[in-house]
């Protein structure tokens, strides 16, 4: 997969690319991170990228010529590759989910536009970028961040980017629940123990403990995500065991 990120300050993306799982996926040529200066396509002398808005108001607008010039120059080579998903950063997009990463792991080629100041020039959204994408309903200084993001959660559903084969598969909300607790050495802690069951080495009564785990953290955390989620039988069961508990719960509360 390539990526390419067009961003007025790459310096503040390198460090986090260049660490861990992001370094070893490069190495191992599973993504392509290309960092683009936008600078570099602005005319003129001074290479302005900026310029106050049409109308007045605070703040300064991205120009629309170096934006385009930029995705110009990445995808000017590309004849008969496919078209790149160019995705702009910005508190106006759809929100990024799991779904939304997972989505975008299929596609060959990224393009990320990083907004800065008080956004992007409109023709920008019209003409050149075919997705937009917001990390939630707050405003961030530019959209570096959120690219650093994206890509984290996108390169983790690469096929080898964990090592482990499967292991995305089971993160909060890839199977549309939120993960259940860990534990690792020691056995004990300040007199806390681990569960039993995960000492047994019965593998169907792990499978079984980590699934009733991950239903009992969504429902006290996330119950909204129980309503879309993939649920058996069994689940149900479980779920209505946990519903009883509550209710006993509040009873006593109440009683008392």
């Amino acid at each position: 997969m390539q990526i390419d990120i067009i961003t007025l300050f790459p310096e503040m993306l390198e460090s986090y690319f260049g660490q861990s799982i992001l370094k070893r996926a490069q190495e191992a040529e599973l993504i392509d991170i290309r960092l683009h200066q936008l600078r570099d396509h602005a005319s003129g002398k001074h290479r302005i990228t900026d310029e106050p808005p049409y109308g007045g108001g605070g703040g300064m607008v991205l120009k629309p010529e170096p934006l385009f010039a930029a995705v110009d120059s990445i995808v000017s080579g590309a004849d008969g590759a496919p078209a790149p998903k160019i995705i702009l950063l910005t508190p106006q997009g759809k929100p990024f989910t799991q779904t939304v990463a997972t989505e975008l792991s299929q596609s060959p080629h990224l393009i990320f536009v990083c907004g800065r100041y008080e956004g992007v020039d409109e023709r920008v959204r019209q003409h050149l970028v075919t997705d937009e994408i917001s990390l939630g309903d707050y405003v961030l200084t530019g959209g570096e961040l959120g690219a650093m993001v994206i890509v984290d959660a996108v390169t983790r559903l690469l096929p080898g980017a964990l090592g482990a084969e499967g292991a995305a598969e089971t993160d909060s909300h890839a199977t549309g629940l939120l993960e259940g607790p860990h534990y690792t050495r020691p056995a004990t802690f300040q007199g806390h123990p681990v569960p039993e069951v995960l000492k047994s080495g019965h593998a169907a009564n792990i499978e079984r403990w980590h699934r009733e785990q991950a239903l009992r953290r969504t429902w006290q955390r996330r119950p909204d995500m129980l309503l879309t989620a993939e649920l058996s039988e069994d689940d149900r069961r479980f779920l209505a065991v946990l519903a009883l508990e509550s209710a006993d719960r509040l009873a006593k509360k109440t009683d008392s």
